[in-house]
């Protein structure tokens, strides 16, 4: 057990001695020691290193609750005192809440504990081996690496430590007129010759991108989503589209197929996967989720993302969704198209490496609007012709995932998710290639 550990469990027991009857409490930990370097035109630009801890501590008594953030030192004597006086207040501000019927007290026995160590570059290392193999590359990026944990307590018992090494590289490289090629590279265990194939494969993209770019004309194309591109479409589904909560209210893409009203094709299956161990099973009230929960299997809906909150309003079963009821380890599992075939079976059409800008344009009809973005080509005949100027889509999932999906990859690609707000965020989608027909474009 690291000093970390041990003094947040400490924190934990003094919080819980504080405690009057009747009040119960959680407590979330988000704490990070990460080394940062971003980088461009291949030198070095920043570099540091973090150490950060956060506490959340939630209070609640009479079917009322609030809350307070405060950093966590792992010096108990200065965060028992910063502790103390956050219940103080939190004790005051409950009692003149008013009372929230869906609110749901901290329940069960769970407890786990996983501590992933990995291999990660020295921090003296990171440089020598990131930079020589692109110091004749306009290369611009943010390499993030270290021990990231979370953690979790309550008033009635349960714990939950998890700890994990990892790193990303978030990159691009980009021609003299400015056009770019994008990539990530992460894990856990650093591999060399694995990060060289990448930057090898984003190489010779750029090349390509030295070309004229050619102007399509809006309409639909068939098209091959790269899974970069396709991991920008499963991120919407966390904006409402697979919470529970959204379809009650009306709002999910989904509602449709609840209604059984529509279905997506039979070649696709969306599962949250917590196997691979890349991000804690546990949710802010200490649930454990399934290891594995079907949510649309060949096409078919199974499961929407339920928290206890939206349960207890509908009177329904949670599913050890968080409150967000956003997904945190989503897979698309893979189809039999191989990487050799990808060009022939578009033969002629768009290549979209990676998408931005995404939203709904019409959520209750799952219409996504967004735009094009780096390596994207047009293909005839199976070759790739040239650049294509940016193009702005607006389809619907029961489209591109229903009647005019042709085919997955048998390959997949985990997407990390690099965000750095606050702190380094955790996991990924892990998301196969696809061909699809007739992929609409507005502009």
């Amino acid at each position: 057990m690291t000093m970390l550990e041990t003094s947040f469990n400490q924190l934990v027991d003094e919080i819980r001695n504080q405690l009057k009857p009747e009040e119960q409490f959680t407590l979330t930990l988000e704490s990070e020691q990460s080394q940062f370097t971003r980088f461009n035109h291949a030198k070095v630009r920043q570099t540091g290193t973090v150490n950060d801890g956060s506490l959340q501590l939630v209070l609640m008594h009479n079917q009322r609750s609030s809350y307070r953030e405060f950093p966590f030192t792992g010096n108990l004597e200065s965060d028992r005192q910063i502790a103390n006086d956050a219940i103080a207040a939190l004790r005051e501000e409950v009692a003149q809440l008013p009372e929230n019927p869906y609110l749901v007290l901290p329940a069960g026995n769970n407890t786990s504990r996983e501590v992933h160590t990995g291999q990660l570059l020295d921090s003296e290392a990171v440089v020598s081996t990131l930079i020589p193999i692109v110091s004749d590359l306009d290369f611009t990026g943010i390499y993030a690496a270290g021990s990231v944990i979370r953690a979790y307590a309550d008033s009635v018992g349960q714990k939950h430590w998890f700890a994990t090494d990892s790193y990303s590289l978030d990159y691009s490289l980009f021609t003299a007129d400015g056009q770019a090629v994008k990539g990530t590279f992460a894990g856990s265990n650093w591999n060399d010759a694995a990060y060289k194939a990448k930057i090898e494969e984003s190489r010779s993209q750029l090349a390509r991108m030295a070309q004229l770019p050619k102007s399509i004309q809006r309409g639909q194309y068939r098209t091959y989503l790269a899974p970069a591109a396709v991991a920008e479409l499963m991120t919407m589904l966390s904006w409402g589209g697979i919470s529970e909560a959204s379809h009650q209210q009306g709002g999910s893409c989904f509602s449709a197929m609840r209604r059984g009203e529509k279905k997506l094709s039979p070649k696709f299956t969306l599962k949250e996967n917590f196997k691979s161990g890349v991000v804690p099973r546990f949710n802010d009230l200490g649930e454990i989720a399934p290891l594995e929960l079907s949510l649309i299997e060949s096409g078919e809906l199974i499961n929407m993302l339920t928290s206890s909150r939206t349960a207890k309003e509908y009177g329904l079963e949670a599913n050890g969704a968080t409150s967000g009821e956003e997904l945190r380890s989503p897979e698309i599992l893979p189809g039999d198209l191989k990487h050799d075939r990808i060009l022939s079976a578009l033969g002629t059409g768009l290549y979209l490496s990676n998408l931005h800008y995404l939203n709904w344009s019409d959520r209750p009809t799952g219409r996504i609007t967004g735009m094009t973005r780096y390596a994207c080509f047009w293909v005839e005949n199976g070759e790739i012709v040239a650049p294509i100027e940016n193009l702005r889509f607006d389809d619907s999932l029961y489209q591109f995932w229903g009647e005019n999906l042709i085919a997955l990859t048998s390959f997949r690609e985990f997407i990390p998710d690099v965000g750095t707000y606050s702190h380094r965020n955790l996991g990924g989608l892990l998301a196969p290639g696809m061909l699809v027909d007739r992929f609409t474009y507005t502009l």
